[in-house]
């Protein structure tokens, strides 16, 4: 039995004013933030699931990407929103008490989108990404930034920071040096995690079984 658990977006509107306001803090706090250094590779946790991953921080990308499947696109209430899957069996990071199978959890999403992105590749053809906004804690800071959405279940990590989030939080890399956080960020085990969210849960039977 493979569980589907589903952690849908709740959007609270906001005035513009409001919003410049809060934008004009937020640029104001990035400012004040004393630079801090991290490793090249360290763990981060997805705020809204307590979902743990290995990040790898790389100053060669721009933007921030995380692993995800079934990426769909879709409308609602005329603005263009995304779904997508992040299916726990592919980077088994989360930790367990061993009565759930990394395998048997897939977290599911929908998000509005902030942009899309076309993502040339050589030798094949051009790649249409959706970028959404994510909070996630890293070293013990929650922090805000752009996710393009791809499949990198073939990748040793599946998230990335970029040099949008490097900028924007004030994030010096140690490239010689991994784990390097002094201060961790609240997670959760597998089980914990499929209880959390269990009124979400949707049950489907696994074609395999």
């Amino acid at each position: 039995m493979r569980l589907v658990i589903r952690a849908l977006l709740a959007v609270t509107l906001v005035f513009p004013s409001a919003m410049a306001v809060s934008a004009e803090a937020d640029a104001n706090n990035n400012q004040q933030r004393p630079p801090e250094t991290l490793g090249y590779v360290e763990w981060v946790v997805m705020k809204d699931t307590n979902l743990r991953l290995k990040a790898r921080l790389d100053t060669g990308a721009k933007t921030s990407s995380l692993h995800a499947v079934n990426i769909e696109g879709f409308e609602r209430d005329g603005e263009e929103w995304v779904s997508f899957q992040i299916p726990l069996g592919d980077h088994e990071d989360q930790p367990t008490e061993g009565e759930l199978d990394h395998d048997d959890v897939i977290l599911e999403f929908e998000r509005p989108v902030e942009r899309t992105v076309l993502i040339k590749r050589k030798g094949a053809p051009s790649q249409k990404r959706y970028v959404v906004m994510m909070d996630f804690c890293i070293a013990g800071t929650t922090h805000t930034t752009q996710f393009s959405l791809t499949d990198r279940g073939k990748f040793s990590y599946p998230a990335l920071l970029g040099r949008r989030f490097m900028r924007d939080d004030n994030i010096l890399i140690d490239s010689a040096d991994s784990f390097m956080a002094e201060k961790e960020c609240e997670y959760i085990t597998l089980e914990e995690l499929a209880k959390r969210h269990a009124e979400n849960v949707v049950e489907e039977t696994d074609s395999d079984s």
